[in-house]
């Protein structure tokens, strides 16, 4: 047996789960939160008990310090000799990572190369390679990409109609991202349909704060609704998804602002806060919807149409789909969300069973037995498919 840890490191903030691998049992999880400000929010899950402290941690090594620090002294490891290895989950892997990895110099070089592609990401990421690495020398580190699972989707697929030369000279073109939580919904979705992954077709759609779609054909991505960067796609907690590029002229000319403050914008006040000005917390907004707030019910409504659209283009591309997947934060606990998704698709014989719909974070099928395509609730797990890979690259027995 070996204990691996599955970390995702933000900018202020790092989750992590300690696995026994290959049984996939958790031994702990937690994150620390508000690194960086004046007190921070470490909360721990272990042994059946839920415990939160608020320390000082003024950076990301502090953090991992006081993470393995408190692994002993709760007893869920006697020395840290028993940690095999840790797998970062990486944002952006461009088109220079096919596969994971183990971490050396050329690797975090590589990542911080990619950081344009993913500011808010790949730089909190390489912050939590190093505080392991300082932290943990002589274990195996492997970098996990959200971008690998897409680079099964064809030229036309991730090509962008611009000047070709920016595809040459900058790498233009759809990457994709929540790649290890599509991956692991559909291996799971493959096992609820009782069918070999090589011959199923399945849209998942990971809906949290980041949100996107994915097709996913014979265990393959097809196509995903992320570009670029995660503001292409559907609208989001803060991000604005699709819209007219002239947007961004036009609002500069009006406002005076630089393109830079305009995108800005659209990846941090549009989304759930733009549009309903209230909130990017979903639990906000339903509050304001359920109160009868009309830009609310419109945010849900907007972001539901544009989820449609996808899992309407990827059926056609797949030629048909077995079943919708939901997960992630909302996908998993929006009963109202769901439901306003699937009853738009009754077009393809998608039939919604509201009583079976009315649950949170359980995995559970939410159509009728006579509904043409299933839909399932499958709660995601992005960390056992870090801890698989980090066993699989790294070769721990």
């Amino acid at each position: 047996m070996a204990k691996i840890m599955a970390v995702n490191a933000g900018s202020s903030s790092i989750k992590f789960q300690l696995l026994e691998m290959p049984k996939e049992n958790v031994i702990a999880s937690g994150v620390m939160e508000r690194i960086g400000l004046a007190e921070g929010i470490f909360t721990l899950k272990y042994d059946g008990k839920k415990e939160e402290t608020h320390p000082v941690l003024p950076t990301h090594a502090e953090g991992v310090d006081l993470l393995l620090k408190t692994l002993i002294e709760k007893g869920i490891v006697k020395s840290l000799s028993e940690i095999s290895g840790v797998g970062h989950r990486v944002v952006q892997g461009g088109e220079y990572f096919k596969d994971s990895c183990l971490v050396d110099d050329t690797v975090i070089e590589k990542i911080a190369e990619l950081a344009d592609l993913a500011p808010l990401h790949n730089p909190a990421h390489i912050i939590g390679i190093k505080a392991f690495q300082k932290a943990l020398p002589q274990v195996p580190q492997v970098v996990v990409f959200d971008t690998v699972f897409h680079q099964t989707m064809a030229e036309e697929v991730y090509m962008y109609a611009t000047p070709y030369e920016w595809y040459e000279k900058y790498g233009i073109r759809k990457y994709g991202a929540h790649g290890t939580s599509h991956q692991y919904v559909s291996q799971r979705a493959a096992e609820l349909l009782h069918k070999p992954l090589k011959d199923t077709k399945i849209i998942v759609c990971h809906l949290g704060n980041g949100a996107s779609i994915c097709a996913v054909e014979g265990g393959k991505c097809k196509d995903t609704s992320m570009g670029l960067t995660p503001l292409e796609g559907i609208p989001m907690g803060t991000r604005s998804g699709i819209l007219d590029p002239t947007v961004v002229s036009y609002i500069c000319e009006k406002e005076g602002k630089t393109a830079t403050e305009v995108v800005n914008i659209l990846n941090k006040k549009s989304g759930y806060l733009g549009m309903s000005g209230r909130s990017n917390d979903a639990r906000d907004v339903t509050a304001g919807m359920e109160a009868g707030d009309h830009r609310c019910k419109l945010t849900f409504d907007v972001q539901a149409k544009r989820i449609v659209d996808y899992i309407a283009a990827y059926y056609v591309l797949m030629g048909g789909c077995d079943c919708i997947c939901f997960t992630a934060g909302m996908g998993e606990n929006l009963i109202h969300l769901r439901k306003n998704i699937l009853n738009r698709l009754g077009v393809l014989g998608v039939e919604l069973d509201e009583q079976a719909n009315n649950v949170r974070a359980v995995e559970q099928e939410i159509t009728t037995k006579n509904s043409k395509i299933k839909a399932f609730i499958i709660p995601t797990n992005e960390e056992v498919m870090i801890a698989r890979d980090t066993v699989r690259v790294a070769k721990i027995r």
